[in-house]
């Protein structure tokens, strides 16, 4: 009789925290789904939302890039990197910082001339806040809400891209 009871405590007890597992999970979800609705509602700056298929990015694309490794959101290439930590600096994701990185960089590719910088088009979309990322996928930073899932993909990216120009600085 005294083991049937500890049994049932055991399995009530397991029970229970399965149950509140399972609203946490629900909880979270419900969050995500209210991002993944703001995301399709609200519009980027480049006029399409974000949640089209204009160029927009899916929730599960956006979660897939934060929770990815640093190449879903650096660079293929170290011109698009310099357009792309300008635009940070721009648009106030990073701080001032990166644009001593960037302009080292700049002048080690030979970009310090605007004569140049408009000859490189991966220069040119990185400035517009197009990240062609290293896993092949162009991610539009512009394109992004100005929600707190989107913040955090353009700040990722923006820190990456940073760390991959101090990287090429340093090599």
């Amino acid at each position: 009789m005294k083991q049937t009871v500890q049994r049932m405590v055991m399995v009530l007890g397991v029970a229970s925290a399965l149950a509140a597992g399972s609203a946490m999970a629900a909880s979270w979800q419900d969050q995500l789904s209210s991002a993944a609705s703001q995301l399709t509602q609200d519009k980027g700056s480049s006029g399409a939302a974000a949640g089209s298929s204009q160029g927009g990015l899916s929730l599960s694309s956006l979660t897939g890039l934060l929770n990815g490794g640093d190449k879903a959101v650096s660079s293929n290439n170290m011109s698009n990197a310099a357009g792309i930590m300008q635009y940070c600096v721009q648009h106030n994701v990073v701080d001032n910082g990166a644009a001593s990185v960037k302009d080292k960089v700049m002048d080690k590719l030979g970009l310090a001339s605007q004569t140049e910088q408009a000859k490189q088009t991966d220069y040119q979309q990185g400035l517009a806040g197009l990240l062609n990322t290293g896993n092949g996928q162009p991610l539009d930073l512009k394109s992004l809400s100005n929600t707190p899932l989107g913040e955090k993909v353009k700040t990722k990216a923006c820190d990456v891209v940073l760390k991959q120009g101090k990287a090429f600085l340093a090599g």
